[in-house]
């Protein structure tokens, strides 16, 4: 198993598990909106540039709002469980793109009901995520208003935001400060230090890609 496989399964487990109308940390989503989300990322390439361009949002909506009035949610759960397009031809590019996809929509389920706690990663799994927040740090922080400085506990050191100006440091594990640098900030069990008005700011900006 791959730490994407590992993801894919453990969510699709909490879906099963939760059913189609609980909470998710992606405003206005339940699992079954999630579930219809990922199905349409990989099975409808038509459909994926609503994702991240605003005009071409609509008709993503739409296209996923589709999936669910076409598929049950415990159908959708399934397609979400086997890996669908190009990923279900090449598990290495499944692992390289989905890993922390999966990782973060996992935790958005977990992290979404009552009583969550954080879960200990592997080491390698904690080694993987450090490398894509320390590499894409400058991206997923590009929108935020103040510098930042990610410090990694165990080690590391990344930085994003305005390169002047006032700075936040901001410190936890790999895994929460992915979280963290995706826009769940409030979500993420970090410590932030620096201005107070600085901190706050940063916790209310719209992270992430």
């Amino acid at each position: 198993m791959t730490h994407a496989r590992d993801e894919r399964t453990a969510l699709c487990d909490l879906f099963d598990r939760l059913g189609p109308d609980a909470p998710t940390l992606c405003t206005g989503w339940s699992t079954y909106d999630l579930a219809a989300h990922l199905v349409l990322r990989e099975r409808r390439p038509d459909a994926m540039g609503g994702i991240a361009i605003k005009p071409l949002a609509g008709y993503t909506a739409s296209v996923q709002n589709g999936l669910k009035a076409k598929h049950p949610y415990p159908e959708l759960v399934g397609m979400v469980r086997k890996p669908g397009g190009v990923y279900g031809l090449l598990p290495s590019l499944d692992e390289a793109v989905n890993s922390l996809e999966f990782f973060v929509h996992h935790e958005d389920v977990r992290r979404a009901q009552p009583e969550w706690e954080p879960r200990e990663l592997s080491d390698d799994l904690e080694r993987i995520i450090w490398k894509r927040v320390a590499s894409g740090a400058r991206l997923m922080l590009r929108k935020a208003p103040v510098g930042v400085v990610l410090h990694r506990l165990g080690g590391g050191v990344a930085l994003g935001g305005p390169r002047g100006g006032a700075k936040v440091e901001v410190t936890g594990r790999a895994g929460e400060l992915l979280m963290f640098c995706f826009g769940r900030q409030r979500h993420a069990r970090v410590e932030l230090t620096g201005d107070p008005e600085a901190a706050d700011r940063l916790l209310d900006a719209s992270l992430g890609v």
